[in-house]
């Protein structure tokens, strides 16, 4: 069945900000989550009177994370969709990090989405109710990237869902979704030039990635449209690396 209350990680911009309004206009409710403060209230302001509710949270952070989850689920006990779409990435070679960003990084892009999936199956599992996971991964985790660490940790994603898959079956469908380079993004205006032109020079399509063009997979998948899929990895590439 489709997901009818949503948290959405990260939606103050970017791809999670087109989902969260891509599920409102689909007529779900969302929770969401984000440390840009000001980001979700314009976004809260945007949605005015639409059933969104807005949390400033670092995903980094196992208190938080644990206090979100606290709110969503005593507030919305029908939960029964989930997206892991905040991440982290800083375009800097793996010898400029240290190892307070590095510990950064991890939390954000991995631990981040492991305190909530572990939370989101406790919460769903026991009653035998029917959810959906939808993990936001990158090409970069598939071929690597100038960026090391986020390659890694994008490389870790993936792993994650192929495993929860596994753990929350038959109950809870996980998926990910592995976008190329989008567009509009703070990640998009960090990579370096040269990566971006070897970016476009692989894509098989024309025209850019859109925010809005990932939104409609992350909805895709947590949709009973996708009912047979879990531990699958659909790609938003623009056919960027065929692979």
């Amino acid at each position: 069945m489709s997901a009818h209350t949503v948290i959405v990680t990260g939606g103050a911009g970017g791809v999670g900000r087109a989902l969260v309004g891509r599920l409102l206009d689909e007529g779900r409710t969302v929770v969401t989550c984000d440390i840009d403060e000001a980001g979700l209230k314009s976004l809260a302001d945007e949605h005015d009177g639409r059933p969104l509710e807005t949390h400033v949270r670092d995903i980094a952070s196992h208190e938080d994370c644990d206090a979100f989850m606290d709110a969503v689920l005593a507030a919305h006990p029908d939960v029964d969709g989930l997206v892991n779409n905040a991440g982290l990435y800083l375009g800097q070679p793996v010898w400029e990090y240290d190892d307070e960003t590095i510990d950064r990084v991890i939390g954000v892009n991995i631990k981040g989405p492991v305190w909530l999936s572990r939370r989101f199956a406790g919460h769903l599992l026991p009653a035998e109710r029917r959810g959906a996971i939808v993990n936001l991964a990158s090409v970069a985790g598939e071929v690597g990237s100038s960026d090391a660490l986020y390659g890694t940790v994008k490389a870790g994603v993936i792993g994650l869902t192929k495993s929860n898959a596994m753990n929350f079956a038959p109950y809870i469908r996980v998926n990910v979704v592995s976008p190329g380079l989008i567009v509009r993004t703070a990640i998009a205006d960090r990579i370096p030039d040269y990566r971006y032109a070897e970016y476009k020079r692989q894509e098989l399509l024309d025209g850019d990635i859109l925010p809005e063009y990932v939104a409609d997979v992350c909805a895709y998948l947590l949709s009973d449209r996708s009912r047979t899929l879990t531990g699958a990895l659909l790609r938003a590439d623009n056919g960027c690396y065929p692979r």
